[in-house]
């Protein structure tokens, strides 16, 4: 499938069939969510993958009984990180095992410490934020093009997802993407024209 059929089939899916996406196709979706880009390839994101059923009974009250949670195969619940003195580490190190010539690194590095150092903790949320949409972005298509759909979630109680998943800190739930295969139908896609998005 082109690239250009992708974007044009994809689409908020709000309810899924109960089917099973197998799991070597969610592999290869996280696979291309992980080379999603990030500024300073910095990656500041993680993601809890969710298939127990209880499990997304207990937070369908938690995104406004939304029918996608119950109803989809896998549940991504995609995390900001914006702990960026603990980000930095692990560039570093990642950089030091890909054998990047040292002056790079450093040249690296020192860029993403200049970038981040002086932000306030509600800047470096915000940029965390930011950069984990892109990583959604990859999600969203990615399933298209691996053979079923998807559907991107803001309507959620980011607190209540944290308790029930224990997610640990400093992460914090942004967006939801579940994934599977739809019960219902594509509306027609309405976009505003070019002219009112190019200036």
């Amino acid at each position: 499938m082109q690239f250009s059929d992708i974007v044009m089939k994809r689409y908020a899916t709000k309810k899924f069939d109960g089917r099973r996406v197998p799991e070597d196709l969610v592999d290869d979706l996280l696979e291309l969510v992980r080379y999603a880009p990030s500024a300073l390839n910095l990656q500041p994101w993680k993601i809890k993958v969710v298939t127990d059923r209880k499990v997304k009974e207990q937070l369908k009250p938690a995104a406004y009984d939304q029918e996608q949670i119950t109803t989809c195969s896998h549940l991504l619940v995609f995390c900001a990180d914006p702990d960026y003195d603990s980000l930095i580490q692990r560039l570093d190190a990642l950089l030091t095992k890909n054998h990047v010539p040292k002056e790079m690194q450093e040249m690296i590095v020192g860029m993403a410490k200049q970038f981040t150092g002086p932000m306030s903790p509600e800047q470096k949320f915000a940029w965390s934020m930011a950069q984990t949409y892109l990583a959604l972005g990859n999600a969203l298509n990615g399933a298209k093009s691996l053979g079923f759909d998807s559907c991107p979630m803001g309507g959620f109680d980011p607190a209540e997802f944290t308790r029930i998943l224990r997610i640990p800190a400093p992460l914090v739930p942004v967006m939801l993407c579940p994934l599977g295969y739809p019960a219902d139908q594509p509306m027609p896609k309405i976009r505003f024209p070019k002219e009112d998005v190019v200036f």
